[in-house]
C-alpha cells in the first residue's frame, strides 16, 4: 500500500498591507493629533512640571530666592507635616461619608425613577434641580441657612422643639465635618442617580421577564441581575465621586475658610502655594494628592474586577 506524503508546512508570507487601509491608518493618527496634543498641553505637560518643581525649592517670588534642586527634601519634609496628615484625614473622612451615603441614595433613586409611574418624567428633572446649582452658590445658601443666630435650620428646629437652642453648626467642630457632608450629599446625589439610571437603561428587560417566569424574587432580581450588570456603571461612579472629594476645595471654603481643623488636602496645597508662596513644596502636596487618588482609583478597579468579566 503506497504511503501517503505528508504535507511540509509552509510558511505563510506576511501579507502586504493595501495602500488604501495604510493611507486610512495614516489619516487616522493625523486626526487624533490635534486631540493628543491638547491632552498633552493641559495634562501631561502640567503634571510633569509639577514634579519637576518638587524636587526644586521655587518660590511664589522667584527672582528673590534663587531656584535649585533639593532632591527628596520637599517629600521628607511632607511625611513629618502635621497640618499635611490632618489635611489628608480630614479629605479621606469626607471622601468616606459622603461617597457611601450618595451611592446608597443615588441608586435608590435610580431603581425608583428607572421604573413605570406616572409622573416619572417630572420627577427625573426635579431631582437634578440641586446638581445643577453652582457649588459656591449652594455652599453660601445652607452656610446661611445653617446660621447660628439667622439660620432657618436653627429657626425650625426650635421652633418644632427638635432642638433646645440654636446650634453653631459650621463653628463646632463636633458638627463640623457632618455639616459640609450633609450639603454635598444633598447636592451630589442627584449626579450619582444620574449615572446609575444610565446604567439601568441598558439591562435588558427581557432578563427580568425570565426572572419572573422563574419564580425568583424582586430581592433575588435586584441581587442576581442588576447588581451584576450594573457594575461597569458602579466603578464609574464611584470614581468619578471619589476623584471629586478628594480634590475638594468649594465647598470647606465657603464654610471654613482656612480654618486648620477643617482643611482639605486642596486647601491646605492653595494657602502653601498662594498664601505662603512655597512653589516647590506645594508642588509635592500635588503630587501627593495625585498618588493618593491614583491609589484609589486601584483599588476600585482591583476590588470590582470589571475588565476580566
Amino acid at each position: 500500500m503506497a504511503s501517503v506524503a505528508t504535507p511540509v508546512p509552509i510558511r505563510r508570507r506576511r501579507r502586504r498591507q493595501p495602500k488604501l487601509q495604510r493611507r486610512q491608518t495614516r489619516l487616522g493618527w493625523l486626526l487624533l493629533l490635534p486631540a493628543l496634543a491638547a491632552v498633552g498641553f493641559v495634562a501631561v505637560y502640567p503634571l510633569g512640571k509639577t514634579i519637576y518643581q518638587s524636587f526644586t525649592n521655587q518660590e511664589f517670588l522667584a527672582g528673590l530666592t534663587p531656584t535649585k534642586s533639593v532632591g527628596f527634601r520637599n517629600y521628607s519634609d511632607l511625611l513629618h507635616d502635621t497640618l499635611f496628615r490632618n489635611a489628608v484625614w480630614e479629605t479621606v473622612k469626607f471622601t468616606l461619608i459622603t461617597v457611601a451615603f450618595e451611592f446608597v441614595l443615588g441608586l435608590i433613586i435610580a431603581l425608583v425613577v428607572n421604573s413605570s409611574f406616572k409622573g416619572r418624567g417630572v420627577m427625573r428633572a426635579v431631582m437634578l434641580v440641586p446638581w445643577a446649582i453652582p457649588t459656591v452658590v449652594a455652599a453660601q445658601m445652607w452656610k446661611w441657612m445653617l446660621d447660628d443666630v439667622f439660620g432657618v435650620v436653627n429657626d425650625f428646629g426650635t421652633r418644632t422643639h427638635v432642638l433646645s437652642h440654636s446650634h453653631a453648626w459650621i463653628s463646632d467642630p463636633s458638627t463640623a465635618l457632618a455639616s459640609v457632608c450633609a450639603v454635598d450629599i444633598w447636592k451630589t446625589t442627584p449626579f450619582v442617580a444620574l449615572l446609575l439610571l444610565a446604567g439601568l437603561q441598558v439591562i435588558p428587560k427581557d432578563l427580568y421577564e425570565a426572572a419572573d417566569v422563574d419564580g425568583a424574587s424582586k430581592l433575588q432580581q435586584f441581587w442576581k441581575i442588576t447588581l451584576p450588570l450594573l457594575r461597569p456603571a458602579i466603578l464609574v461612579t464611584l470614581i468619578f465621586r471619589t476623584l471629586d472629594a478628594l480634590r475638594v476645595f468649594d465647598v470647606f471654603y465657603v464654610f471654613f475658610g482656612q480654618r486648620t481643623d477643617t482643611q482639605t488636602m486642596a486647601i491646605y496645597d492653595q494657602s502653601t502655594i498662594v498664601g505662603d508662596g512655597h512653589v516647590g513644596y506645594g508642588a509635592a502636596i500635588s503630587v501627593a494628592i495625585f498618588l493618593i487618588i491614583f491609589l484609589f482609583v486601584i483599588i476600585y478597579v482591583t476590588v470590582m474586577r470589571v475588565g476580566e468579566e
